[in-house]
């Protein structure tokens, strides 16, 4: 079941290696590298797109070992105000710039929205997702813009995004990134996002209790943990609805990113030739 514990053993081996990757004091982080593509002979490309759960509680091994693993230059987060309300540091990592690209502004973050955001998450119901999903759509353009166009102008600083537990904003820009069009950014399947963004399961898992704990000092999940387990949710079925959703109401990644972040079709050419690479790796 998708909410009852996992065998840590279990855990600890797919966590140890591709697509995860480990950095002491953060949580399900993974490289979008290595997914093959539509077009023959070329996959995302490795050790460029990094995305994980909130990294303010990176350790000193952490921040030592994030250079030798990857080298992130940039960490672009999803959250600004909810880091706020559970009074989460913002970090400051040496070498690496930290980009705040908020999705939703601190209005969204009143009592009343995320009483209502809580109740949809704890119901567990795909729907309820694609509702939650939607909002994250329709205020992203400018933070998912933000990300967009480093990758547009820097192919060669290598990033990571984030939000709290690398899910649902994390996982839908994952998506977008990743997602299948004859003209658009990586042409990877959707069976394979799907399978992406279920990873968040394991990966999430070492972090468990502490989500919980912080979970239940909210009024809707105080008595009723199962709620709070049903909002850490990441199903594979989640992911292929959206998609679906995506397409029907946005018209795909293409339209949505025109629209959304104003990239326009050359900015798209550049954008996925940034992200793609020959398999296997030229040497040179």
């Amino acid at each position: 079941m998708d909410t009852e514990d996992l065998d840590p053993k279990y855990v600890a081996q797919i966590i140890s290696g591709p697509p995860f990757v480990t950095i002491p004091g953060v949580h399900n982080v993974r490289d979008l590298g290595s997914y093959r593509t539509a077009i023959p002979g070329q996959v995302t490309r490795p050790g460029y797109m990094f995305r994980s759960g909130e990294i303010s509680s990176i350790t000193d091994e952490g921040e030592s070992q994030r250079y030798a693993i990857m080298a992130f230059s940039t960490s672009m987060q999803l959250i600004t105000a909810e880091m706020l309300k559970y009074s989460t540091p913002i970090p400051s990592i040496s070498g690496v710039n930290i980009v705040h690209a908020p999705i939703f502004k601190m209005k969204d973050y009143s009592p009343q929205m995320m009483a209502r955001r809580f109740e949809l998450y704890a119901s567990g119901k795909i729907q309820a997702f694609m509702q939650l999903y939607s909002e994250i759509l329709d205020a992203a353009g400018p933070a998912f813009g933000t990300i967009f166009r480093h990758v547009r102008d820097k192919p060669k600083e290598n990033f990571l995004f984030h939000c709290t537990a690398g899910k649902d904003r994390t996982g839908i820009l994952a998506a977008i990134l990743l997602l299948v069009r004859p003209v658009f950014l990586a042409n990877v399947d959707d069976e394979t996002i799907a399978k992406d963004y279920a990873l968040t399961r394991i990966g999430r898992e070492p972090m468990r209790k502490a989500i919980m704990e912080r979970l239940q000092k909210e009024p809707v999940f105080i008595n009723n943990p199962d709620a709070a387990l049903n909002m850490l949710s990441s199903r594979h079925e989640t992911m292929l609805e959206f998609l679906k959703m995506f397409r029907e109401q946005y018209g795909g990644a293409e339209a949505y990113v025109k629209r959304y972040c104003e990239l326009s079709n050359d900015d798209i050419a550049t954008i996925r030739r940034h992200i793609t690479s020959p398999y296997p790796p030229d040497p040179s």
